[in-house]
């Protein structure tokens, strides 16, 4: 064996000890496995697991706990199990951390009141964020070993009495919406093993897709939560930039600032982000990290309904039949609500990626490719496709500035275009209604369109993805007189069979403007409402 692979069986081996330490085990799963794993848990969960895991969101088991209605330690094991089921099922899992957890929710039950808002809810995390004491390689074999960096955000979900039990998978580099690596290799989705659960928050993405998470944390820097959250027909909200707290994320080019990176909840209910949300920045994390914007979670009261601007495609690759029937099922239902609907026309989004992706490497890749090099361990083909986007080169100084210059005039122009939608009514668009990926959950090697998503990480606009409905042949007939416009959108047009998708989530994404996060979230219930949803909405599992 070369030395990158003995190195990435280490990590495994330290994984796969942590899962045998389950206790009862779980069964033999059924070989081949099932296309779908959605029918697992109640196979191989007791029906007590399978209700707890299942049947409630985060804020519901909070309610619970504070009640003692339920014990940590119960909860804790449920989640726990279900963790190892799932990554029997799916392979999302890089550490089960049994002990920690058992005695973590053994002390919390202990207590006589509560430690904090989230005491003994189980949450999952995000290999490559890093946790206290333990090893952190962020999916590069080089780093297999290596300390974790201090991260704020689990330290303030600890403190608010949380009990962490899994750390998830991610891909090479982090810069994928797949995931895949040389360390764990290739994680599946749970509703349909032959498609991408995204990434790079991919990991996390399946693990609450199947009911082994209600709350994880992962980033954002190209759609690394939209994407999973997507794909998985869960819940996921990219902040605008600087209002959580960044430090313990691992990765190469610390220090690199041409477009900023988020950390964000993937959840099981929109209210679970909102609460996410209000408890982190209670703590003003500002007063710690000076590069934050000041502001409390301050929810937002709508005085008026809603206007809706729907972006039926980006003008470069058009969204797939699921996903236009799904803006058409969403926004005829916000219509009848009483909000006022307009389409969205989209600017110049092939310019943005063109700066975008120079944005991303303005070393030329370097930095990352050095890491995988270390090891010697191969540069996977979604890695070398992005490091390889048109333009991509180690940039002088002056040429950074020029395209750090770009970058801010077309976030100029694009607020510029979003402040013309009020010049006919004085009543400017609220947020835009748009898909997060161009279809549901490609198939894997195939998720090589980003902008959907990275669109709006270069505007730094906050972004909300949940689940509409699912892909339907029925309904979702492939359209074989359609004209591709250009080479991106043949690709995407080709991916396109339903019986290829069959099971697939579709969800859409409600985007605001930088800073309006609260309104985003405002919005998103709204727009909820319009469709029937109350608080005891779920997504199906």
């Amino acid at each position: 064996m070369s030395d990158w692979k003995e190195k990435s069986q280490h990590a495994r081996d330290y994984r796969d000890a942590s899962l045998a330490k389950v206790d009862p085990p779980i069964g033999k799963l059924p070989d081949p496995l099932p296309l779908s794993s959605q029918g697992l848990p109640k196979k191989y969960l007791t029906a007590r697991e399978y209700e707890l895991t299942h049947n409630f969101d985060a804020i519901e088991l909070l309610g619970m706990l504070r009640r003692r209605e339920l014990s940590s330690e119960e909860l804790t094991r449920a989640f726990l199990r279900h963790a190892v089921l799932a990554q029997y099922a799916v392979n999302c899992v890089t550490e089960l951390m049994w002990d920690e957890a058992i005695t973590r929710a053994r002390y919390l039950d202990s207590l006589s009141k509560p430690l904090g808002p989230l005491h003994g809810l189980p949450i999952s995390i995000k290999q490559q964020h890093g946790m206290r004491d333990k090893p952190c390689h962020a999916s590069y074999i080089a780093w297999i070993g290596g300390p974790s960096v201090p991260n704020a955000i689990n330290d303030i979900l600890y403190a608010s009495g949380c009990v962490f039990y899994v750390r998830t998978t991610e891909p090479q580099s982090t810069m994928q919406l797949e995931c895949n690596n040389n360390v764990t290799g290739l994680t599946v989705n749970p509703w349909n093993r032959d498609l991408t659960p995204g990434g790079s928050s991919g990991g996390e993405g399946a693990l609450l897709g199947m009911g082994g998470s209600v709350l994880g944390m992962g980033g954002d820097i190209g759609g690394s939560i939209r994407c999973p959250a997507s794909n998985n027909g869960v819940y996921g909200f990219k902040p605008t930039s600087r209002r959580l707290p960044l430090s313990g994320m691992k990765c190469t080019m610390l220090g690199n600032e041409t477009v900023i990176p988020t950390f964000g909840p993937l959840t099981r209910s929109r209210e679970t982000i909102n609460l996410f949300m209000d408890l982190v920045l209670k703590t003003e994390p500002w007063r710690h990290d000076p590069t934050l914007f000041p502001k409390l979670w301050t929810p937002v009261k709508l005085d008026r309904p809603l206007k809706v601007a729907v972006q039926w495609w980006d003008g470069v690759v058009k969204p797939h039949p699921p996903m236009i029937r799904a803006m058409r099922e969403v926004s005829d239902a916000c219509r009848a609500a009483g909000m006022k609907i307009v389409d969205w026309v989209s600017l110049d989004h092939a310019k943005a990626w063109n700066i975008l992706s120079r944005l991303y490497f303005p070393d030329g890749g370097e930095d990352t490719i050095e890491v995988i090099q270390e090891s010697g361990e191969p540069l996977l083909p979604l890695t070398e496709w992005i490091i390889n986007q048109p333009g991509v080169k180690k940039l002088s100084i002056q040429e950074l500035w020029a395209l750090c210059r770009e970058r801010d005039n077309y976030r100029a122009d694009y607020a510029a275009h979003w402040s013309a939608t009020g010049a006919h009514d004085g009543h400017e668009v609220d947020v835009i209604l748009c898909p997060a990926t161009p279809g549901a959950a490609p198939p894997h090697e195939c998720s090589r369109y980003w902008p959907y998503t990275a669109q709006w990480n270069l505007l730094d606009y906050p972004g909300v993805v949940f689940p509409v409905t699912f892909v339907d042949p029925v309904k979702d007939k492939r359209d074989d007189s359609y004209v591709p416009m250009n080479d991106q959108d043949k690709l995407n047009h080709e991916l396109y069979y339903p019986e290829r998708y069959v099971g697939a989530p579709v969800s859409l994404q409600v985007i605001g403007r930088r800073n309006h996060d609260e309104k985003v979230m405002a919005a998103l219930e709204a727009i909820e409402r319009a469709m029937g949803r109350d608080e005891t909405f779920r997504p199906k599992l």
